[in-house]
């Protein structure tokens, strides 16, 4: 079968908080892990990620492995890891595809894996003279890590009926005992998820999704569109327009966020507009401000300096294993880096750097040992065991962490 090899350009191995720890391929847009959406997309399995050096081991459950050497074979997919396919099957026979740009190229020869090794490759170069084809339905561009936030919620309202759709002889036709439903829109959940009696379901501007071994507590309140991935706990108060990926807990009011996947936010505390990566933790009472009191538009710290969003509603980039303390409060456009452990009564700056562990004004280096222990431990928790690949790419990550100033 051909495969696909997902492929990080320069300017998606500038997407932090996140590129320092996982490809963008492994990055969750809309309902579906990026990986997820070209698979269904192309009808084919995601080989590998063409990215940087230092995520070589990268290692999780179902994710593709990072390709160091050898040769992406002849007829084989490579596809821009930033753009974000809608949920419709592509004609394999086609050898290029566009959406206001090359989006996806399949070889006519081999290509060495280090052709890709600085991001600088154009697909355009690599595609054939004839056979381009526009994508039968258009997708999403992700220009910037902020466009994931700003298409979150087209792409739910695009993906959750499609996903029910294939889905159909596993889900559940009646709601379960107790449930309210108010609005238009569907409500699919798959069997094997738990629901208890008074959850209303709110499809009034979108449609919800439960998938097998998730569980909605009582007395809460689901608002549409709004997907909860395998083996999630949402626990009371409103839960919106969001993305929730795998074994996550939520509770208290959340909207319009992506959770990647095992990620906590167990506790009370307002989280809005906001992406978190895998393994973040968020201490009680932690509250992340998606609005400015001017009601202006949000600027946001990028390695290449601070960059207006556009974006009236931003709140925080939580990047993977960042945990806060108790009652932290995050300004609007937040960004914390990958591994960070943030705490105190002050309020942060807006930009706090991979690795750093303290309070604001007093952030010192989180050593590379006291990290891998805590996150050992909590991955532990879950019944994860941290591979030695990843291990590996954790401390890669680690020594090539960024500053707030680069």
């Amino acid at each position: 079968m051909t495969a696909i090899h997902l492929y990080d350009d320069e300017r998606a191995r500038r997407f932090e908080p996140f590129a320092l720890t996982r490809p963008a391929g492994e990055l969750r847009a809309g309902a579906l892990l990026v990986r997820e959406r070209w698979s269904m997309a192309l009808g084919a399995p995601v080989a590998g990620h063409l990215t940087s050096a230092h995520l070589a081991g990268f290692d999780e459950p179902g994710a593709a492995a990072v390709l160091e050497t050898g040769v992406v074979p002849a007829g084989s997919w490579v596809a821009n890891a930033r753009y974000l396919p809608a949920l419709a099957r592509i004609a394999a026979e086609d050898t290029t595809l566009v959406d206001e740009g090359v989006v996806a190229v399949r070889l006519r020869e081999a290509i060495p894996v280090s052709r890709f090794s600085d991001g600088r490759m154009d697909l355009a170069s690599l595609a054939a003279a004839g056979g381009t084809r526009q994508v039968p339905e258009p997708g999403w561009w992700a220009h910037e890590v902020w466009d994931y936030v700003r298409h979150l919620v087209p792409m739910l309202e695009h993906d959750i009926p499609r996903l029910g759709a294939t889905m159909a002889t596993a889900m559940s036709t009646t709601l379960p005992p107790g449930a309210i439903h108010v609005g238009q829109q569907p409500v699919y959940i798959e069997r094997g998820a738990d629901v208890e009696p008074a959850v209303c379901f709110d499809t009034s501007a979108g449609p919800i999704l439960l998938r097998a071994g998730s569980h909605v507590h009582a007395f809460t309140r689901l608002v549409g569109p709004l997907y909860v991935g395998e083996g999630s706990s949402v626990t009371a108060d409103r839960v919106a327009a969001s993305s929730i990926g795998d074994s996550c807990k939520v509770h208290g009011e959340l909207s319009n966020s992506i959770f990647t996947g095992h990620a906590n936010k167990g506790h009370d505390g307002f989280v809005g507009h906001s992406m978190l990566g895998r393994w973040v933790n968020l201490g009680a009472g932690t509250i992340t401000s998606n609005l400015k009191n001017t009601y202006g538009t949000v600027q946001l710290w990028t390695p290449d300096g601070v960059r207006e969003t556009g974006l009236q509603f931003l709140g925080t980039l939580f990047g993977d294993h960042a945990k806060t303390g108790i009652g932290l409060t995050l300004t609007t456009g937040t960004v914390l880096g990958a591994g960070a452990n943030v705490y105190g009564s002050q309020m942060p700056p807006k930009a706090v750097a991979p690795f750093a562990w303290g309070d604001a004004g007093r952030f010192a280096e989180y050593r590379a040992d006291k990290f891998l222990d805590v996150a050992e431990r909590m991955m532990g928790r879950r019944h994860v065991t941290m591979s030695a690949a990843m291990r590996r790419q954790l401390l890669a990550s680690h020594a090539a962490r960024w500053t707030v100033d680069a």
